[in-house]
């Protein structure tokens, strides 16, 4: 995955949160605090005292829903448990993570490691956590990634997908004959990165009729995709307008697009083998499509992330 890729991950991840965020900004300052213990300003508490796992997010509402998850299972397991919600950017949580003020903050791998490496191109999850761990502070560690991801993808709108038999189980791989008449929308630099046009004609013989160049997987994107201006887009994996609007994500079997998935990253000595054992029980239980259904819940159907998650994890027997 490029650098300019990650770049524009972490700008359309803030972009669709900046309302929550803004919100959750000013709560914040004013040093709030609710019953369910998401309390105070992250940027100024201290660590917690005592044996309480402090369960940290960033400022969108993905990592908010994730951070419930993971918090609440550990809760589940007479874990004391407190919140440090929409604290910002990975430069803010890292360095809060450091000092210890975070005990544990639902990552993603690949922007992770860009972040941390600009260079590294691993090419299986594998090599990505062990790249992670050659850079990683010595104070913290990573748990076992989950097979949720949310990462860039080739996207078709449901028109596109009943025409040519395409569903959730298809690839990339599997345009290769149709591409020709397609019309494909992204960002402008979509046109020229290796993830992108010239990394889907090189690794899965893509060439598209037309490139229509417009936002970030953004409204602009999504509009062009939903009115058929073009039948296929890059969208991340686990919008909710994919699962709105009946969009069919094509699967990536030769990581084009690189990994996005969620990884645990942990305050060595703050979470007990207990709480890590707990922790990677939820990461083998979360996958991409149940991360979709539950972002869905919150940011489309507006439902509170904590109960999405206390829902998810009965469910899901973890709780």
């Amino acid at each position: 995955m490029t650098t300019t890729n990650r770049t524009s991950r972490s700008i359309r991840r803030n972009r669709g949160a900046a309302a929550v965020a803004l919100a959750a900004a000013t709560a914040l300052l004013a040093g709030c605090s609710s019953s369910d213990g998401k309390a105070g300003n992250p940027l100024t508490d201290s660590k917690a005292s005592g044996d309480t796992v402090v369960v940290g997010s960033n400022n969108f509402p993905e990592s908010v829903l994730l951070a419930d998850i993971y918090g609440e299972a550990l809760k589940a397991k007479g874990i004391k448990v407190g919140y440090k919600p929409n604290i910002g950017s990975r430069e803010t949580t890292y360095g809060l993570l450091k000092n210890g003020s975070v005990s544990v903050l639902p990552e993603y791998n690949g922007a992770l490691l860009a972040y941390l490496d600009p260079k590294a191109a691993p090419t299986t999850v594998e090599a990505t956590t062990t790249a992670i761990e050659a850079k990683l502070d010595s104070k913290l560690t990573l748990l076992k990634p989950s097979a949720a991801q949310d990462k860039d993808s080739v996207t078709v709108n449901e028109a596109t997908a009943k025409k040519y038999g395409l569903t959730g189980k298809s690839s990339i791989a599997d345009l290769k004959d149709v591409a020709k008449d397609l019309a494909i929308g992204a960002s402008p630099e979509f046109q020229t990165r290796h993830q992108g046009l010239v990394g889907l004609k090189e690794v899965y013989g893509l060439q598209f009729k037309s490139f229509k160049a417009l936002d970030v997987g953004g409204p602009l994107t999504q509009s062009a995709l939903q009115k058929n201006v073009v039948q296929a887009a890059d969208i991340l994996t686990t919008d909710p307008i994919v699962s709105k609007e009946k969009f069919v994500v094509l699967q990536d079997p030769k990581n084009l697009f690189g990994f996005e998935n969620v990884q645990p990253l942990v305050y060595k000595g703050a979470v007990s083998q207990k709480g890590v054992d707990t922790l990677d029980a939820v990461s083998a239980k979360l996958d991409t499509a149940t991360l979709l259904e539950l972002g869905t819940k919150v940011q489309s159907q507006h439902e509170d992330p904590l109960d999405v998650a206390k829902e998810w994890l009965k469910t899901a027997g973890l709780a």
